[in-house]
Formats: structure tokens, C-alpha cells, sequence
């Protein structure tokens, strides 16, 4: 059986985005060089922030038609982060409103990819 377990951005900076994503999860990376950060979390998923710019990026899409989704359990919760990361600074797109599946908000990191927070499935 096949399980996914790695998301990749195409990020301009991933040393900027990686400090970005290091701020919002609360954790340092588990891997950084030049061109790549990899972040890992308790449940199996990584994250990596892969440079557009790498030598060995061979792209022809452009765009960000994707969310990363973080689930949280409470949605009490969900308007308390997304205090949380406007006074930090991040980017809202989409400010806190309470959607068909419950209270969500989309926030963006550097680079315009979609964070979207929303409760579990029910």
C-alpha cells in the first residue's frame, strides 16, 4: 500500500521560509541546506521547502492551487491562532468565518501557498 508522507513547496527562499514555518509549527527543522528545509511531525507527515531556483528544479507549472491543512481539534482554538499568527506577522487571506464544515481561516506563508486551519472532519 502506498502512504504518502512528504508535502513539497516550491519556495523562492527556503532558508526565509523555513524561519517562516519554524515560527508557525513551534519546531526547528530537521534538515537544512542551501536549497532545502525538511520539517517532521509526530503523526509521519514532512514538510519540505525545496528552492524554484535549485539547478535540479525542472517545473512547468507555476501557480499555488493547494492548501496545507491543519487540523485542530477545538474551534474555540481556531480563532485564538489566528490571533496568534496575525500579531506575529503572518500573512491572512481568508480571516476566521465559519464555513459549511465549521470555523476555518486561511493564512499564507512567503510565498503565497495556503494554510488553511479548520476542524476535523465529523
Amino acid at each position: 500500500m502506498i502512504s504518502p508522507n512528504l508535502l513539497i513547496l516550491y519556495v523562492e527562499n527556503p532558508a526565509a521560509s523555513g524561519r517562516f514555518y519554524e515560527q508557525l509549527f513551534g519546531r526547528a527543522p530537521v534538515a537544512q541546506s542551501p536549497g532545502f528545509v525538511a520539517f517532521r511531525f509526530e503523526n509521519g507527515l514532512g514538510l519540505g521547502l525545496w528552492s524554484a531556483s535549485a539547478n535540479d528544479f525542472i517545473s512547468g507549472g507555476s501557480g499555488n492551487r493547494s492548501e496545507i491543512a491543519i487540523v485542530v481539534e477545538e474551534e474555540a482554538e481556531i480563532d485564538a491562532l489566528h490571533d496568534r499568527w496575525k500579531g506575529q506577522g503572518v500573512a491572512i487571506e481568508q480571516p476566521p468565518f465559519t464555513a459549511v464544515f465549521g470555523r476555518t481561516f486561511v493564512a499564507q506563508d512567503p510565498d503565497g501557498h495556503r494554510i488553511r486551519v479548520c476542524p476535523p472532519d465529523k
